[in-house]
């Protein structure tokens, strides 16, 4: 069985970030900026899994660490979206741009 190297899945990992990383920096829409940041915590996990398969495949460290960030992930995920849903039902708009100019 053919085993991928290493090297090409911390490429992968390293395109998502950067891809996640552009696309918080350059979005101006809430949903799309939080949209970016779980791309950008999924590729940690993928370094995660990849590394505790290679380096330590007789132990469980990588894959424990990548369920705890999927569950933060989730319970991030979750409060960020009820705190938009409340920025746009008081000022119809999840625009950051216009979010700072907000008076509350």
């Amino acid at each position: 069985m053919n085993e991928i190297p290493l090297t090409h899945i911390l490429f992968l990992s390293t395109a998502l970030f950067f891809i996640g990383m552009y696309g918080l920096f350059t979005r101006r829409n809430l949903i799309t900026m939080l949209m970016s940041i779980e791309l950008m915590l999924n590729s940690v996990n993928i370094n995660f899994v990849a590394f505790n398969k290679y380096l330590f495949p007789d132990q469980l460290d990588g894959l424990f660490f990548s369920l705890f960030i999927i569950t933060i992930a989730a319970a991030e995920a979750a409060v960020a979206i009820a705190i938009i849903i409340n920025l746009y039902r008081s000022h119809q708009s999840i625009d950051v741009d216009d979010a700072t100019e907000m008076k509350f």
